[in-house]
């Protein structure tokens, strides 16, 4: 079962609320070189502990959270809670407005695929890159920024307390994305009883934050191996911070995330489109600011962006059954299994295996940069895809496969810097642990 707890967060001194906006950061995994090279310039930006500069960026960040608690820049909250967390938002080309609703608290973080691992991934990590989380965790004790799990939950039980709630925030603040951000907290231990009964048995998918979970999952195997199986299972080390939202809500959003394709020698698009003819219907488009609407809804279907052209391919359906990767046919049937094996190992030539470190291959939401880089020629070309469904997520999660590096882009994405998590023992128990 899904073992969620209430927590004393840290949070920036309550004379630096009123600047909260100028402290949060986007998550280091989407965050901009620009947008880092801004942020760092006001000492007291969240970014200095979760992406510190990279000349000795564990100690580094050690000694800034060190220096942060003595001179009070940061206050851990007195009273344990689960803290709710809303963000308003839009999409483009709609007026409709969404409000994903969601609490944040610590969660047991087991290894993957064990028997009683109840969070379930649905991508892959790059191992460097869990590495350098490791390094950062083990340094601070301190998770800076929360992963975001689903739950699923039809009957909607604890939005009731979660509106109540946001009735009195901490914060609310507009971030980097145009999202609307706001922050509560709920203190009463009779309420915050209801959120840990009602995810006992739950499963919780990971939507977002692949490379900071399993960083707690090898720092915890890392402790585990120095105390012993037997050491206290309230010790900090077995949590993580999570952001958890109900999956079952129209408010969760998955947009779609397109290739760009740049770089390769001796490119030549008459040949591409050859070999991509064995395989492909292809369809040259008029106007290509019309490619979403053509693609919606349609299996194996992609936009394929030039500089001076715009064409729709759609896989011949015979051809389905020349996919040669060894998966089964759930994971074969995706559109982006279709994507990387026709298009980007079969017609470009990187293998399926090289794909995830290719330079040659880059990845981006925004339609309008993907068509910008092309018309300047900062690219050979550009790979729209169509955004994949709540359910095909659930499905491959129970398969035990996972998706396609970049297979989901999870809107809109956390910040960084209105809480954040200690692990360190003297400051994770809480004086009723035993009456949870």
């Amino acid at each position: 079962m899904a073992k969620i707890r209430p927590f004393c967060a840290w949070r920036y001194n309550e004379t630096m609320v009123n600047s909260i906006s100028d402290l949060t950061s986007p998550l280091f995994d989407v965050i901009t070189q620009e947008q880092r090279s801004a942020l760092y310039q006001n000492p007291y930006n969240s970014i200095h502990l979760s992406v510190p500069p990279q000349t000795g960026a564990p100690d580094k960040a050690h000694e800034t959270i060190t220096n942060w608690k003595k001179k009070g820049i940061i206050a851990q909250d007195a009273i344990p809670g689960i803290y709710v967390y809303y963000q308003h938002f839009s999409l483009p080309g709609s007026s409709k407005p969404y409000v994903r609703k969601g609490f944040i608290s610590f969660i047991e973080a087991l290894d993957w695929g064990k028997p009683e691992s109840v969070i379930k991934r649905h991508e892959n990590t790059i191992p460097h890159s869990v590495q350098d989380r490791v390094d950062v965790l083990r340094a601070t004790e301190l998770n800076v920024s929360p992963t975001h799990g689903l739950y699923f939950d039809n009957d909607f039980t604890l939005e009731a307390y979660m509106d109540e709630s946001q009735k009195a925030p901490i914060y609310e603040t507009e971030d980097y994305q145009g999202v609307k951000d706001v922050l509560s907290v709920i203190h009463d231990l009779d309420v915050v009883q209801k959120f840990i009964d009602r995810l006992k048995g739950e499963f919780i998918i990971l939507a977002d934050g692949h490379h900071r979970l399993e960083s707690s999952i090898q720092y915890r195997k890392e402790k585990i191996a120095e105390l012993g199986e037997d050491s206290d299972p309230l010790h900090g080390f077995n949590y993580h911070m999570m952001y958890l939202t109900n999956g079952a809500s129209d408010d969760l959003r998955i947009l779609p995330t397109h290739r760009i394709v740049k770089g390769l020698e001796n490119f030549d698009r008459k040949r591409l489109l050859e070999k991509l003819s064995e395989d492909f219907i292809i369809k040259h488009i008029d106007n290509p600011y019309d490619i979403h609407e053509i693609l919606l809804g349609k299996q194996w279907a992609f936009g394929l962006l030039f500089e001076d052209e715009t064409i729709k391919i759609r896989l011949k359906p015979e051809a389905i059954e020349r996919l040669k990767w060894n998966f089964p046919q759930l994971i074969k049937e995706l559109d982006l299994t279709v994507l990387h094996y026709f298009v980007i190992e079969k017609a470009l030539g990187i293998r399926g295996e090289d794909q995830r470190s290719s330079p040659h291959i880059s990845f981006e939401r925004n339609f309008a940069t993907c068509l910008s880089q092309t018309m300047k020629g900062h690219a050979q070309f550009a790979i729209i895809t169509n955004e994949i469904s709540m359910e095909t997520v659930k499905n491959v999660c129970s398969s035990g496969y996972t998706l396609p590096q970049k297979s989901t882009y999870f809107y809109p994405k956390v910040i960084c810097g209105y809480l954040f998590g200690s692990i360190k023992d003297d400051e994770f128990k809480l004086p009723f642990d035993s009456g949870l």
